[in-house]
């Protein structure tokens, strides 16, 4: 062996040792190709971390999940999923939900985005979220599910834009800490919910249990109540967040009573057991009924009894809306605040 050969065998030698030759190759991301009659399950079971799995238009009969970081499914124009002809296979399935997107308790499903896609008929939701950080959700439309729209539970920084939601059987966009436990409200670390279209559910957007998050811009009209935002006695309280320059028009479709709610119609913005939540420079319009919660802007003890304290309505304008444009039946004594508000009539008088 020459003294060459030596030379190079010990600098190789040592860039093993060093680790920079037995660096792995990076991998670019890829983009999976599903083509009407493949399964898209199949696609997202394949892909990588930062892999884009592209649903091409035409109508898919699967439940779909997803557990895979950083990973992208989008559709296109006419891309539609519906519940599979025959008994499903997965846990997704089995639930009635279209789009699982799951991370598990120990650790939260980080970056995945899902976009594009019409999701309909699904017996429970449409698309559900479960222990995920910064879900991004744009442009889906969820219509005619059994339960939900679009739904998440413990989750964090998530993103709801320009999707639609309409003709669900309970919330089009519904948010909660958790819905199989008493608990306080979590903190979502800046939740946005922002330029839906949510229509003809039977409640637009509800915000059960939850602290730090936006409900910004939204179109919400023809349904039995606009947006809720839920709070018990539970600690710690529901709310410290935003509902701001949201359309709430003329929802007054009649929901009949379940074994939490009395009957629906007529509701605007309800808050209820909630403290320290903002609701300014909304438009407020032709929502009118006589349920308990009818009116434009309501302020209402929670079903359990805990009152809201703290919260600012400010800058709204309100018109046509029956009881009275702003309600409160928390009374005085727990310092909510009505200022610079655009209405004719108020339950108490003097509000507007």
């Amino acid at each position: 062996m020459t003294t060459r050969h030596i030379a190079l065998l010990l600098s190789a030698a040592a860039l093993v040792g060093s680790g920079i030759a037995a660096a792995p190759p990076v991998l670019a991301p890829r983009t999976h190709l599903v083509h009407p009659g493949q399964s898209i399950q199949r696609a997202v079971d394949s892909a990588k971390q930062g892999d884009t799995v592209l649903v091409l238009p035409g109508v898919y009969h699967e439940s779909v999940k997803v557990t895979t970081p950083r990973l992208t499914l989008r559709g296109s124009r006419g891309t539609v999923l519906e519940p599979g002809r025959q008994k499903p296979t997965s846990d997704c399935g089995k639930r009635g939900n279209g789009i699982c997107v799951m991370g598990t308790k120990a650790k939260r499903l980080e970056g995945v985005t899902i976009s594009r896609l019409t999701l309909t008929g699904f017996s429970h939701t449409g698309l559900m979220a479960v222990g995920t950080d910064r879900l991004t959700v744009r442009q889906v439309t969820a219509e005619k599910n059994g339960v939900w729209g679009i739904a998440e539970e413990r989750s964090v920084r998530s993103e709801y834009r320009s999707n639609t939601a309409r003709g669900n059987g309970d919330a089009g966009l519904f948010l909660a800490n958790t819905v199989t436990a008493e608990q306080g409200a979590a903190d979502t670390g800046g939740t946005l919910i922002a330029r839906n279209r949510l229509e003809g559910n039977r409640i637009g957007v509800t915000v059960r249990r939850l602290r730090n998050l936006t409900v910004a811009g939204n179109d919400v009209s023809g349904n039995c109540a606009g947006v809720f935002v839920v709070g018990d006695e539970n600690k710690p309280r529901a709310g410290a967040l935003t509902v701001r320059e949201n359309r709430v028009a003329e929802n007054n479709r009649f929901c009949p009573a379940t074994a939490r709610l009395p009957f629906l119609q007529g509701s605007g913005i309800v808050l209820t057991g909630t403290e320290q939540t903002d609701v300014f420079r909304n438009l407020v319009v032709g929502n009118a009924g006589r349920s308990p919660f009818s009116g434009g802007i309501v302020l209402f003890k929670s079903i359990v009894g805990g009152a809201g304290e703290r919260n600012r309505v400010s800058r709204n304008v309100l018109d046509g809306n029956s009881p009275a444009d702003l309600v409160n039946q928390e009374g005085a004594a727990h310092h909510n605040t009505f200022a610079g508000n655009s209405c004719r009539a108020s339950k108490p008088a003097g509000l507007c």
